[in-house]
Parts: structure tokens; sequence; C-alpha cells
């Protein structure tokens, strides 16, 4: 029964694919196109590869994304581990680096998961 009702109500789930953000690069500057062409659904996992003592990763509303403002969206925290696993939610996603200047430099995704 239980299995049953994972089926049901968890479809993505089944199905969910893991995603290295910005590929063999990882988690640097310039990868803010790094989501063209790629669909992602809600399930989804970014993973996201860094040197964790030169950056981090902090999901953010729109309007920090586009100020570069690394204020922590409700709910979540600033991610340090250096390959931090995060999954998709419904809609648009978006992730910055909140290390001063990085941000405007290039390292930030918007993903949009359907």
């Amino acid at each position: 029964m239980l299995l049953l009702c994972i089926f049901v109500f968890h479809p993505n789930m089944i199905h969910a694919v893991i995603f290295t953000v910005g590929d063999g690069q990882g988690w640097s500057f310039g990868i803010q196109n790094w989501p063209a062409g790629k669909t992602f659904k809600a399930g989804d996992t970014l993973v996201f590869n860094y040197a964790p003592s030169l950056h981090n990763v902090v999901k953010v509303s729109e309007a920090d994304f586009n100020a570069c403002v690394s204020k922590p969206l409700s709910g979540t925290r600033i991610f340090t581990s250096g390959a931090d696993r995060i999954v998709l939610v419904k809609g648009t996603n978006f992730f910055l680096c909140g290390v001063p200047g990085h941000c405007g430099a290039g390292q930030k995704i918007a993903v949009n998961a359907i």
C-alpha cells in the first residue's frame, strides 16, 4: 500500500534526474547560461561542486537574484559543503554565490522546473 501511494502521489521522484551544475567546470564564474537547453522537473537534483573556501550556494528570491543579494529564501540556508545537493521545486529556482562580487561576475543560475 505504501509503495502504491509513493507511485501515485510522487511520480516526479520516480524519474528524478541528477544534474551537475556547470558540468565539468563546476559551480564557478560565468555559468549563468548553463541551464539553457536543459529540461528540469520538480524533484530533480542539482549538485553544486566547488571549493568551499572560495564559494557557497544561496537559494534566493527572484528579486534578490536580480539584485545579487545573498539573502537565503525562507526555509533554506547558505550551503557551504562544496558538494551541495539541492532538490528543485516546481517553478523557477534561483541560486547565486553569496561571496561578495561573485554573483556580479556571473556565478548565478535560474533553473525552471516543470
